[in-house]
């Protein structure tokens, strides 16, 4: 069983250093029991991070808030959606479940702020309002939305144990790459406006599993930080039980936006690309 002070202890010799801003992505089954339950894993980080520092992790919205006329539903189930889906509610309405049940732990948690949009952002310490003090309403991953002012704050993404094929910068990296032909997402977003349920027009270069562009592989995203994790020697440590990764946003932004324009014009420029079998 792990204490809160052994997490941000781990924390610490992993690379965490006070004041820094880091966006987290985390599996708490992976980290192991923890005395006083998962939210000890935040509070642990922030405890590394100090009052000085800022901590983000991507919420998201629940299901079929982002799929009307997406393509990924029949007639039948947008027809019922339409009819009895309420208004998105940014400050009530929980986390993806795909995220991660740290994620919804940190959002209702004392002091977390969110952005007003369905890509949704929690935010918490010294650079918490600026972070979410604009988001674009389409493209929302890309310039001027809180991916792009991370990494101005030369941000540090946290892998907790987690998967890394679910690096949510890595689509900010596909939203600024001067690539042809991306597959462009286009969704509508029940919202309230003077009262009213309206169905709001949304697009961007598409987030889903099948990714922004057709010459994408099979599990890209991991492979990219898998790849870069080994070329930058950069061996990890454990949190608890999780084996865990501190990284540069910036120094990924540089290693996958030409690797990203490469292989859009040539699918093999992927093949040098592996990724890393999880260590227990």
């Amino acid at each position: 069983m792990y204490a809160r002070e052994q997490l941000a202890n781990d924390f610490r010799k992993l690379g965490v250093e006070a004041g820094e801003t880091v966006m987290l992505h985390a599996s708490v089954r992976a980290v192991g029991e923890i005395a006083g339950g998962p939210d000890q894993i935040h509070l642990a980080l922030k405890d590394a991070l100090t009052a000085q520092g800022t901590l983000l992790m991507y919420a998201s919205c629940p299901r079929y808030y982002d799929e009307v006329g997406s393509g990924n539903l029949t007639k039948e189930q947008e027809a019922e959606i339409l009819q009895k889906l309420p208004p998105f509610d940014s400050l009530t309405a929980r986390s993806a479940r795909d995220n991660g049940a740290l994620v919804e732990l940190f959002r209702t948690y004392p002091d977390s702020r969110v952005n007003h949009h369905v890509a949704r952002f929690v935010v918490w310490g010294k650079q918490a309002e600026y972070l979410i003090s604009e988001q674009p309403w389409n493209y929302a991953f890309g310039l001027r939305s809180p991916l792009d002012r991370f990494l101005g704050l030369d941000g540090k993404i946290l892998l907790l144990g987690c998967d890394h094929d679910t690096v949510t910068f890595l689509h900010y990296v596909e939203h600024v790459a001067e690539i042809p032909d991306k597959r462009i997402r286009r969704f509508r977003i029940p919202v309230l406006e003077d009262g009213r349920r309206v169905w709001r027009e949304m697009e961007e270069f598409d987030t889903s599993g099948e990714g922004a562009h057709a010459n994408w592989p099979e599990r890209f995203f991991a492979k990219i930080v898998d790849t870069y994790l080994c070329e930058t020697g950069n061996p990890g440590g454990r949190v608890g039980n999780a084996m865990s990764y501190i990284l540069s946003a910036r120094g990924l932004l540089g290693f996958a936006l030409p690797l990203m324009e490469a292989v859009a014009r040539n699918p093999r420029a992927a093949d040098h690309l592996r990724e890393r079998k999880p260590r227990s």
